[in-house]
């Protein structure tokens, strides 16, 4: 009975009011039926809350801000570790995983335990990580948290479990990788060094050991003394004073020699008989000047030296060395072979490289076949097997951020016919060249899953470019590029016209995107005010673009007022209807003052060839008006059954006949209520306060949802550059009856008084939709109909009589006339959706795709064929009408139309606000889905507005995360999680139980290969590697322990990750005793070293208080 009372609450208290004083929500005289109250309806809802749980899918694009990379050679995965903590896994195609440190550390380093599906990390915080790779997602086994040293170098050698760590002291500790603690085996740096040595050597840069005695490790220090260190011996075999930085050391697989890059620009080879001075000190790209000193050259950073059967001469590959006096080259990684020198030019600095070699055998030759390149926007991998180094052809979507992205859209379960097409046409603009191998990075293994559908992701960018990604399952391969500045004049250098005044650099950035998949027709909206409409074609064809121009500026002269009008059906601009005067070139030097109805880009006027897929038919822009700019397109909706196109900003809106290329509508938003303004505002003119009018100019991408009161005042790059820190937003609200003055952050209170009423004629048009509706209660019949959104929490209906057959709506004009109708709710509206009265989603009308330029088959004419989804009359409960769903940033409601009534309405949040809200179908039944800034993720049952999930996803949403999130059909959602990489989720509780299965397996088992057989003469005179015991050396045993307070062991969760996912079920009880076992066993294993260390201490003592007696048993008192 409360809930029933809340309703009718509902239906009083939260219902606008007409200027009559009458109810709009209630039913009136002549409509067909009276409105239905919720037990009327009686419509079963199946969604629950255990339908619903939020969990991270997949991650796509390239790792943001890379530090670090590792191959396993016998599985062949790859890893990639970044700066803020991220590992990415890459395996064949399909195998992708991303994983992340919980303490958001850079990844310093990362080593592979090779054949046995684990992986050690190395991280900025100066702690270890063992990660296992033997399950779908990689978990934490153990760490090593390092107390009084920095960690500065890690090196595993093959088939041992004990790893070197290099520290910032010079130090070098050992750690056991099974129980992940450190041996009592440490090389003191003062030790390492000769004793005379009075300055410190600087920290660890290099550890490895010697591929022909692995009882001897190679140190390399940072200022240059390298030490071979006999681990029986415990002493050095050798050390090297060089007066250069190291930066790096690598053996030749014999183990005689090896190789250091320096600081200097130089290539030092170092000989083990004899190692007072290298034997040979190249400069590669140091030339040699006229007074005989070679030129100063940038430090090579890292080399690799590679040995190979084929040919005598070894591959000698690094990065860095280039001169300082070739100012402005781009970074290389050169690969010397022989006397061949081969420079590779990358687009972005190299932050690591990697050879890949047939063998992990390093005492074996090495045959290397690939160059993994790691650079700071992009990943590499150049193909040493041909003489010209051809690179590999990425199966990664590492180029999602090839130019920023600027907004998303996320389309599941699309026709099955529109990838095949979109790839085939992609695939004829694809670059050659690529290396004929196959791709070298191919472990692991993924299967599709057997309930996937056609899912496409759409990304637009700051260059005007649009990329079409197929999405289906868990993978992200691209379909197809389209480049929206080619509709328009090249400006000249220097002479960029109106659009350096929106934005200085990319004029033709994608703002937003509307795409019907059944039709195929394509709308982008930029930045310089204009929307270009797109026709897809399988065929070439030569077309000239029309262009419409739009005046849509609220002015004195321009208003129309309600008793000219009341007669008119059909409101529209004359403009649209008759020949255009011709308005000054847009590239012409003119003043603000008096720029007057020219665009921001001009149209190419002239016959365009154009290629086969997405082809230009239509450009709608909007005017410069006295010396003002045009306001930035807020939101956007095409119909493909209906032919229109609809557009709005803070100034008003237009509807846009795009069959027959004239404008329908062209006015403010005020003039559209007419006398049903429930704010009885006057109309003025914006040029009696310009300041004001400049304020609402947006200067860069900031409109990045739809509500444009929400203006961000911050720069263009600021949505676009590479920054991660949470961007305070400056926002300008206009008040209106239900809300005051925004702050300036994404969490804010907002008053709900509506005792200030401010009496601004500015009003954004947010949100618009077509759909098949009831414009006036009285109606009987559903039409078409335009739904519109304002951001001060009104919804006005506009219905159109559009022509039924194919000629007349060629011919015939389209009536638009508005009819006052409106509805109330609190903040800025965001999403329409509609149900019919079984509950059920009703789509939106769509026109059946057809080839325009396909040729003519007099059998088979090219007719329209149009799929319309009316209301269903099936209900007899509730007669013809269905349910409009209406949210806005702070509400919900749910209207019956024809009558109006208001069925629900729910309060969803007052601390915060949404920023994307959408219908979705999720397990065969209907939703309301909602993201809001505070970083919480709203469920809402349909009709009946019930929270079935509310979890906060995000602690913080910058703006990035903002602009780009968008829900989707079957449970998923998407946003951009840095500037390079695209995060996928889901809430549907399905999805999260199945996810193990769709994710690709990291791990498969693999027969490490053989040694090859030594022979022997090389096993008696190279010396017997085989040998070596670590154990023996390293174990507690023979090296004791390791001081507690160095370093604290801290046992991860991926040992007992399989134990608490069945503590849910029958065996619960069993599993949480076996884990509350562990963690006593950890105590009492704790309690049992601190015992042992306590009686070390106690003998120590005992032993020291022993030999002091017996120093002094035998002195006479006078001798002390």
């Amino acid at each position: 009975m409360k809930k029933f009372r809340k309703v009718l609450d509902g239906l009083t208290t939260s219902s606008p009011v007409n200027p009559g004083g009458s109810p709009v929500c209630g039913s009136a005289a002549g409509t067909p039926s009276a409105a239905p109250t919720p037990r009327d309806l009686e419509i079963q809802e199946t969604l629950m809350s255990e339908h619903f749980q939020i969990c991270k899918t997949v991650r796509h694009g390239f790792p943001y801000q890379p530090t670090a990379l590792a191959f396993d050679p016998v599985q062949k995965i790859l890893a990639i570790g970044s700066r803020s903590g991220g590992i990415r896994i890459l395996g064949r195609p399909g195998v992708d995983c991303h994983s992340q440190h919980e303490s958001g550390a850079a990844v310093l380093q990362m080593q592979f335990l090779i054949n046995e599906g684990a992986l050690v990390t190395a991280c900025a915080d100066d702690t270890l990580h063992l990660w296992s790779l033997r399950q779908r997602l990689p978990a934490i086994l153990h760490s090593l948290k390092f107390n009084r040293e920095r960690i500065t170098f890690c090196h595993l050698p093959f088939q041992s479990k004990w790893l070197y760590v290099g520290t910032e002291r010079g130090n070098t500790h050992i750690v056991n990788i099974e129980s992940f603690i450190l041996s009592g085996y440490v090389i003191m740096w003062n030790k390492a060094i000769e004793l005379s040595t009075k300055t410190h050597p600087g920290p660890v840069v290099h550890l490895s050991d010697s591929p022909k005695d692995e009882g001897k490790l190679l140190i390399g220090f940072e200022s240059g003394t390298i030490v071979m260190w006999d681990l029986r011996a415990k002493r050095a075999d050798f050390r090297i004073y060089y007066d250069e930085a190291i930066h790096s050391v690598s053996w030749h697989h014999e183990g005689r020699q090896f190789m250091c890059s320096h600081s200097d620009g130089s290539l030092s080879m170092w000989n083990l008989r004899n190692t007072a001075k290298p034997f040979q000190v190249t400069f590669p790209h140091g030339k040699t000047q006229r007074d005989g000193r070679k030129e100063s050259c940038k430090p090579i950073l890292k080399v690799e030296y590679k040995t190979s059967r084929n040919s005598s001469e070894a591959f000698v590959i690094f990065s860095g060395g280039l001169s300082y006096d070739k100012a402005g080259r781009r970074p290389t990684l050169t690969i010397m072979h022989g006397k061949a020198i081969t420079v590779l030019e990358m687009d972005y600095p190299i932050v690591d490289f990697m050879v890949l070699c047939e063998t992990p055998y390093l005492n074996e030759v090495q045959e290397p076949y690939a160059v993994v390149v790691l650079l700071e926007k992009d990943f590499v991998v150049v193909d040493l097997t041909q003489s010209n180094f051809p690179i590999f052809e990425n199966p990664y979507p590492m180029d999602v951020h090839e130019s920023p992205v600027t907004c998303t859209a996320y389309f599941a379960d699309c026709p099955p016919d529109i990838i095949p097409v979109l790839y085939s046409i992609g695939a004829k603009h694809k670059k050659t060249g690529y290396s004929h191998k196959e791709w070298p990075v191919s472990g692991g293994t993924w299967t599709v899953g057997s309930q996937t559908y056609p899912e496409i992701i759409i990304t637009g960018h700051a260059d005007g470019s649009i990329k079409f990604w197929d999405a289906t399952a868990i993978t992200l391969q691209m379909l197809y590029k389209l480049k929206t500045s080619k509709v328009f004049e090249k400006p000249k250098t220097g002479d960029m016209g109106r659009s350096a005044d929106l934005v200085e650099e990319d004029p033709y950035a994608v703002q937003m995107i509307s795409w019907c998949p059944q039709s195929r027709i394509f709308c982008v909206v930029g930045i310089s005010a204009h929307v270009i409409l797109y026709r897809f074609s399988k065929h070439d064809a030569n077309t000239i673009i029309t262009s419409l121009e739009l005046r849509l500026q609220c002015e004195m002269e321009d208003v129309i007022s309600p008793s000219d009008t009341e007669n008119t059906p059909c409101f529209s601009d004359p403009s649209g209807h008759s020949p255009q005067p011709q308005p000054p070139s847009p590239r012409s030097n003119t003043p603000d003052s008096v720029r007057d109805s020219i665009p921001c880009l001009k149209v190419k006027d002239r016959m365009i060839r154009m290629p086969p897929g997405y082809q230009a038919e239509l450009v709608v822009q909007l005017l410069w008006v006295d010396g003002e700019p045009p306001q930035q397109i807020t939101c956007l909706d095409l119909n493909s059954a209906y032919g229109l196109l609809a557009l709005g900003n803070c100034n008003g809106l237009a509807v846009v006949d795009y069959l027959q290329k004239t404008i329908l509508l062209c006015m403010s938003t005020l003039e559209l209520y007419g006398s049903a303004d429930p704010f009885q505002r006057l109309t003025r003119s914006p040029r009696k306060n310009r300041q004001s009018t400049s304020d609402f100019c947006m200067r860069g991408l900031s409109n990045f949802y739809s509500d444009s009161k929400k203006r961000i005042r911050t720069s263009y790059q600021s949505l676009t550059e590479l920054s991660d820190n949470q961007v305070s937003l400056d926002l300008e609200r206009s008040k209106s009856p239900t809300s005051e003055s925004r702050e300036n952050s994404f969490s804010r209170s907002r008053s709900s008084s509506v005792s200030s009423i401010d009496r601004e004629t500015k009003e954004a048009v947010t949100t618009l939709q077509f759909a098949e509706s009831y414009g006036r209660k009285s109606d009987s019949l559903p039409t078409p109909c335009l739904w519109v959104g304002t951001s001060l929490g009104l919804v006005l209906i506009i219905p159109m009589s559009i022509p039924t057959d194919e000629q007349e709506r060629q011919e015939d004009p389209v009536t638009v006339a508005p009819t006052g109708t409106v509805l109330m709710l609190k903040g800025s509206v965001l999403r329409f959706g509609f149900l019919d009265c079984g509950g059920a989603l009703i789509n939106s009308p769509y026109e059946v795709w057809r080839d325009q330029h396909a040729p003519d088959d007099p059998d088979r004419p090219r007719k329209r064929k149009l799929v319309n989804f009316s209301p269903s009359s099936s209900q007899e409960a509730c007669g013809d009408g269905h349910l409009a769903v209406v949210c806005s940033e702070r509400q919900a409601k749910v209207f019956f139309m024809p009558s109006q009534a208001c069925l629900y309405v729910h309060n969803i949040t007052e601390s915060s606000f949404v920023l994307r809200a959408d219908v979705v179908s999720v397990s065969n039944s209907v939703c309301l889905a909602c993201f809001c800034a505070n970083g919480h993720i709203m469920i809402l049952s349909l009709p009946s507005l019930r929270p079935l999930l509310d979890v906060s996803y995000l602690p913080l949403t910058d703006m990035r995360i903002a602009r780009t999130f968008c829900f989707t059909n079957g449970g998923q959602a998407l946003y951009l999680c840095s500037p390079t990489e695209i995060q996928r989720i889901t809430y549907s509780q399905e999805m999260c139980v199945n996810l193990q299965e769709t994710l690709g397996e990291l791990f498969t088992p693999i027969e490490t290969p053989e040694a090859q057989n030594r022979g022997f003469l090389k096993g008696f005179f190279g010396g017997n590697a085989q040998t070596f015991d670590r154990e023996e050396l390293f174990g507690e045993a023979s090296a004791g322990k390791a001081s507690r307070s160095l370093a604290q062991h801290i046992p991860g969760q991926g040992g007992i990750e399989g134990m608490k996912a069945a503590a849910g079920g029958v065996v619960g009880d069993l599993a949480r005793a076996r884990i509350a076992l562990d963690e006593r066993g950890q105590r009492l294993g704790e309690l049992e070293e601190r015992t042992a260390l306590m009686m070390t201490s106690a003998e120590t003592f005992s032993k020291h208080a022993h030999e002091l007696m017996l120093k002094c048993k035998d002195k006479k008192w006078y001798q002390f």
